[in-house]
């Protein structure tokens, strides 16, 4: 029996040519993802012509920012999902500083889309769900796992770095970075 194609897996593979500032990449990348992510950025700023303004911002933060995914960290969607949710609420923002145009209705709706200071369950779900799983499996690693993950991904330190950092012998280093992004990519899945 043949394996169902990993549509993440394609996506990475787009992600890291764009990354290498292949246009084509971004080109397929856009053609398989534009169509929920305008779907996206329409919900929150409700204007077709805001919506498109967004989409196009968010494809080029893609494009320049591309190199910064960790595929360990977030399933592609969801990194550039949440790249979308940010350009929407920034225009919507830009538009309510700028004092252009506010009318009643858009008010309205910008009071619905922009976060209050104190988040509610919806905004929650969508600004953190992926910190919040990631924190939740990165709590089922050992703590010296956890800890060379975090040195690793989050101060960019290398794995001779590591080693040295926390007195351990290379390859136990190496052993444990592998094991566990494969616990995090398995716990993320499951939870997605």
């Amino acid at each position: 029996m043949t394996a169902l194609p990993d549509p993440d897996a394609d996506l990475i593979a787009l992600l890291d040519r764009v990354a290498g500032r292949d246009p084509k990449a971004l080109h397929n990348l856009y053609q398989r993802t534009a169509g929920r992510f305008y779907g996206l950025a329409l919900r929150i700023v409700r204007k077709p012509e805001w919506a498109e303004d967004v989409q196009q911002e968010a494809y080029l933060t893609i494009w320049r920012s591309a190199s910064e995914y960790r595929a360990s960290l977030s399933p592609p969607m969801a990194w550039m999902g949440l790249i979308v949710r940010s350009r929407a609420l920034d225009l919507l923002r830009r538009h309510r500083a700028a004092g252009a145009g506010q009318t009643q209705a858009f008010e309205e709706d910008a009071a619905d889309a922009l976060p209050s200071a104190e988040p509610g369950p919806q905004e929650l779900a969508d600004a953190s769900e992926q910190a919040w799983l990631l924190h939740q499996c990165l709590q089922q690693l050992a703590p010296a796992q956890r800890e060379a993950l975090s040195l690793a991904y989050l101060r960019e330190l290398s794995h001779t770095e590591l080693a040295r950092q926390l007195a351990q012998p290379l390859g136990t280093i190496k052993t444990w970075i592998r094991r566990g992004l494969d616990k995090l990519r398995v716990c993320m899945e499951r939870a997605g």
